[in-house]
C-alpha cells in the first residue's frame, strides 16, 4: 500500500482509507460483528491504516466496533472521528450542535467508546455558523492542549470558513464528498486546501454505490437503505444517471478492472493529493478498492473521464433536504 502525508499535518496515512459508517447503519442490514471485524482486519493486513468513523454512526455503535478492532493494535492506526450531528437512534433527521460545551462532551464520549486516550484526527462533522468558527476552533484547540486530540479536521465547510479557521489554528484535513458524480469541490475548495496545505479526504468516492454499476433499480436497495430517500436514487433520476456510466465502463474494460476500482483510481490521479475513504461490508469489494492504488491512467484516459463527467452531470441532489444542513457554510 502506498503511503502519503495528510497535508502539512505530518500524519502518514495509506493512499486510501476506510470509511466505517456502513458497518453500522444507513446502507441496509449490517453484518454481524465478527464479519465486520474481519473486514477491518483485512484492510489493515493490506496496508490501510486510516480509519474514519463518527459518533453518530449507529448512535455510537461504529466507534465501539472500532474499539474492538483497535485492541492491541492502536499504534498501527490513524483514527479519525467526528462530532456535531445529533440524531435520534434510527432517524435520518438531525440537528447540528457546534457549541463548545457540546464539542467537549462529544469528544469525551467518543474517547470512552473508542477506548483510547487520544484521537488522531477530530472533525467537526457539519458547521452551520450559529456558533462562530472562532469559538468552535478554540474548543478544538483546548482539546489539543488537553491531549485528547492530535489534529483538527473540518467537514463540508466553505472556502471562507476554512480560511477563517486556519487563521486561528492549523487544520489538518478537510473531508468533503468528491467523486466522478460529485465534483463541486473543484470550483474553489480544492484550491483553498492546496494553498493552505490542508489534506483533502474524499468521502463517498463511489457516489454511494452509483458509480459501481451494481445498483440498477430501487429494488436493489433494502427497504431501510437511506439511499431510497436520496434524490439521485429516485427511480427517474437513477435510470438517467445509470445511462451516464458508459465511459466509465469503456475505460474499465480497457484497464481490466471494475468500475469501482477505476472511479477510485481517477481520484488518486487528481492534480491535488486526495485520500479517498471508500467503505464496504464485503472483502470482495474491499479488494477492488485496494486495487485502485495499482491502476495507472494515461493522460488521455484522465481527460476522457474529466470531460465525460462534468460538474452537475448527474441528476438529483446529493442528499435529502435534512442532509443538506451544514453543507458549504
Amino acid at each position: 500500500m502506498k503511503m502519503t502525508t495528510l497535508g502539512k499535518s505530518g500524519l502518514n496515512v495509506s493512499a486510501i482509507g476506510f470509511g466505517c459508517m456502513g458497518l453500522s447503519e444507513f446502507y441496509g442490514p449490517t453484518s454481524d460483528e465478527s464479519h465486520s471485524l474481519s473486514v477491518l482486519e483485512h484492510a489493515l493486513s493490506h496496508g490501510i491504516n486510516f480509519y474514519d468513523t463518527a459518533d453518530m454512526y449507529g448512535s455510537g455503535h461504529n466507534e465501539r466496533l472500532l474499539a474492538k478492532f483497535m485492541k492491541n493494535k492502536r499504534e498501527q492506526i490513524i483514527l479519525a472521528t467526528k462530532c456535531a450531528i445529533v440524531r435520534k437512534p434510527g432517524a435520518y433527521t438531525r440537528e447540528i450542535n457546534n457549541s463548545p460545551e457540546y464539542i467537549r462532551q462529544a469528544c469525551d464520549a467518543s474517547l470512552k467508546r473508542l477506548e483510547t486516550d487520544c484521537i488522531d484526527l477530530y472533525y467537526i462533522h457539519r458547521f452551520t455558523g450559529q456558533t462562530v468558527i472562532e469559538e468552535v476552533m478554540q474548543a478544538l484547540i483546548d482539546l489539543q492542549t488537553q491531549g485528547k486530540i492530535k489534529h483538527i479536521g473540518l467537514s463540508e465547510v466553505s472556502s471562507e470558513t476554512l480560511k477563517k479557521a486556519c487563521a486561528i489554528a492549523p487544520v489538518a484535513a478537510l473531508q468533503t464528498e468528491y467523486s466522478l458524480s460529485t465534483r463541486d469541490v473543484e470550483t474553489g475548495i480544492l484550491q483553498t486546501c492546496d494553498k493552505l496545505g490542508i489534506g483533502f479526504v474524499s468521502y463517498s468516492p463511489l457516489g454511494r454505490g452509483l458509480l459501481t454499476g451494481q445498483i440498477t433499480s430501487l429494488n436493489d436497495l433494502d427497504e431501510k437503505d437511506f439511499r431510497r430517500i436520496g434524490p439521485r436514487f429516485s427511480e427517474k433520476n437513477l435510470q438517467q444517471n445509470l445511462k451516464r456510466l458508459d465511459t466509465l465502463k469503456e475505460i474499465a474494460a480497457i484497464k481490466n478492472c471494475t468500475l469501482s476500482t477505476l472511479a477510485i483510481a481517477w481520484l488518486l490521479h487528481r492534480p491535488t493529493s486526495i485520500i479517498p475513504i471508500p467503505g464496504t461490508k464485503r472483502i470482495k469489494y474491499l479488494d477492488q478498492n485496494i486495487h485502485a492504488t495499482q491502476i495507472q491512467l494515461t493522460a488521455d484516459e484522465i481527460k476522457t473521464l474529466d470531460d465525460s463527467f462534468p460538474i452537475g452531470f448527474f441528476s438529483g441532489g446529493r442528499y435529502p433536504e435534512a442532509g443538506m444542513i451544514g453543507i458549504n457554510v
